[in-house]
């Protein structure tokens, strides 16, 4: 038996910090996942207003590099996807290094070790396994390299690991390093969203860490790196698992929908055909999926040549229709495109999620 069944049915979701959280796809597929409830998030993009309307109770932290942990409430599962422009293939692959956007892994591994919370969910690019890393040296530290670290051809194709201590530090390595210096165990998996039934392909790389002490998430580090203190709530929940007894949040209960609907065999009909050509099989899975038609996939710019719509890329990304799009989020249009394809996938991440679960339990 788990103990999320000897736990009783009465207790208090989990909570969860955000951190660059986006539109919240990710907190989505973590609510549904964990039955939890996010109750703070850190964003400073113009997304965080789309944030804050649809989670109205959970206060933004603002900026990561200025929040003080020590006066944060303590969460049961810390969940973020760190910036990817410097780890991303389509960018410059500058690497996991100080001083890029990327970098600033460095600060939600502080949080992690300061917030001590039982899970940890990340996502991230593809390039998390091919990019580079480079630790800078603190003073007084040793956990970094021991010698500033020299660049070296990484090994062909994006999965061959390799035990070639020569080898240059890989972002996912310096990612997972961190996290087991800090004191958690962790599992990574690599899904295309076509993996729950998009039509595009959209490779994401998820990473689940947990402490392998039980309730870790009840005890946080004070002013004192590492010094435990008092994180226990008022309501006492040490909830190491989710239970399928606790009830969903009713922001994520349309995933349940779309999640039943991936198993159905969907053929595209003639209206389909005709509209999509080539992609019409592909078209006609998500919409079914999603339970809406597609919308039109182009609008005209000014210099009228075409450009993504955001309400298809929205319906793209499986989310309800306005979740983005809504004009109460003084989104522009750039701005709206930019933010679904910096984000998380909801169903993408809960099947991904769900699975390095099963291997904790």
């Amino acid at each position: 038996m788990s103990k999320a069944s000897e736990t009783p049915a009465d207790s208090a979701p989990l909570r969860i910090g955000s951190l660059f959280s986006g539109y919240g796809g990710l907190d989505l597929a973590v609510e549904h996942v964990f039955r939890a409830r996010t109750i703070w998030f850190s964003e400073i993009s113009p997304v965080r207003h789309v944030f804050a309307h649809h989670w109205p109770d959970a206060p933004n932290l603002g900026d990561i590099t200025a929040i003080k942990w020590a006066e944060v409430e303590p969460v049961d599962i810390l969940c973020g996807g760190f910036p990817c422009q410097d780890v991303s293939t389509v960018g410059k692959m500058a690497g996991l290094a100080p001083g890029t956007r990327s970098g600033l892994w460095s600060y939600m591994a502080e949080a992690i070790e300061q917030l001590r919370p039982e899970f940890v969910v990340i996502e991230n690019v593809r390039g998390l396994v091919s990019a580079p890393a480079i630790r800078a040296t603190p003073e007084g530290g040793n956990r970094a390299t021991p010698e500033p670290a020299t660049l070296r051809d990484l090994e062909p194709g994006f999965w061959g690991v390799g035990d070639d201590t020569a080898r240059p530090l890989r972002a996912i390595g310096a990612v997972l390093g961190d996290l087991a210096d800090i004191g958690y165990d962790a599992q990574w998996i690599g899904l295309p969203a076509s993996a729950v039934g998009a039509p595009h392909p959209r490779f994401r790389v998820f990473i689940l860490a947990h402490a392998p002490v039980q309730n870790s998430a009840r005890v946080r580090c004070s002013e004192g790196r590492r010094e435990p203190g008092s994180g226990e709530s008022t309501s006492r929940h040490d909830r190491t698992l989710a239970s399928a007894h606790r009830p969903c949040t009713e922001r994520a209960n349309w995933l349940s929908r779309m999640e039943a609907r991936t198993r159905d065999i969907v053929v595209a009909d003639r209206r389909q055909t005709l509209r999509w050509g080539r992609y019409a099989e592909a078209i006609a899975r998500w919409e079914h999926i999603t339970g809406r038609n597609a919308p039109v996939p182009t609008t005209l710019n000014n210099e009228q040549s075409p450009r993504p719509a955001a309400e298809f890329v929205e319906w793209l990304m499986g989310l309800p229709s306005g979740w983005v799009t809504n004009s109460t989020h003084l989104l522009t249009s750039n701005h709206q495109v930019a933010s679904l394809g910096n984000g998380v996938q909801p169903l993408h991440a809960c099947l991904a999620v769900s699975s390095l679960l099963t291997a904790v339990k």
